[in-house]
């Protein structure tokens, strides 16, 4: 009866259309710092690979935020700046990083304070992958996503922890 079933997973996963050429689009390390109120815009950082062909994240949404949209964070004429994008990049073997100091997703208009350790679903639309929709974590504003610890100075400034400017 056991191997029955197995059989009948396998069976299942094979027949799914995305299990034949694999997920073309793989999100990774989503994650959102806490906020202190809901009319306070929270900030989403990720990771996008594409292993199928070039695409483009064209759309986001979550039901946590009455809006979310693209951004980008530059500097100009020395102050630090956000932009909205209308699309983003996605080609195969370059990882898109959203990342503090760069591209990110805003999401305005909470429903509610992000709360350290909490989750949310958020849905990344592609031109061509469509949606993928992916599980955010709430960090502490002290969060330092991996990677990012090594490029920071040695600084006792800890308030804006994981930013570059």
């Amino acid at each position: 009866m056991r191997q029955r079933a197995c059989a009948a997973i396998i069976a299942l996963w094979f027949l799914t259309p995305s299990a034949w050429a694999g997920a073309p689009i793989v999100v990774v390390g989503a994650w959102a710092r806490v906020t202190a109120a809901p009319s306070m815009p929270a900030v989403v950082y990720l990771t996008v690979r594409d292993h199928g062909a070039a695409d483009q994240l064209v759309a986001v949404s979550s039901p946590v935020a009455r809006q979310a949209s693209l951004h980008v964070s530059r500097m100009a004429n020395n102050v630090m700046v956000m932009q909205p994008v209308a699309s983003l990049p996605v080609a195969p073997g370059r990882p898109l990083r959203l990342a503090p100091g760069g591209y990110h997703i805003m999401l305005e208009g909470l429903a509610h304070s992000l709360v350290a350790g909490s989750q949310f679903p958020l849905t990344l639309t592609f031109a061509k992958a469509g949606a993928v929709t992916v599980t955010v974590t709430v960090e502490p504003m002290s969060f330092v996503p991996p990677g990012e610890a090594a490029e920071e100075d040695d600084d006792d400034d800890d308030d804006m922890a994981g930013m570059k400017m």
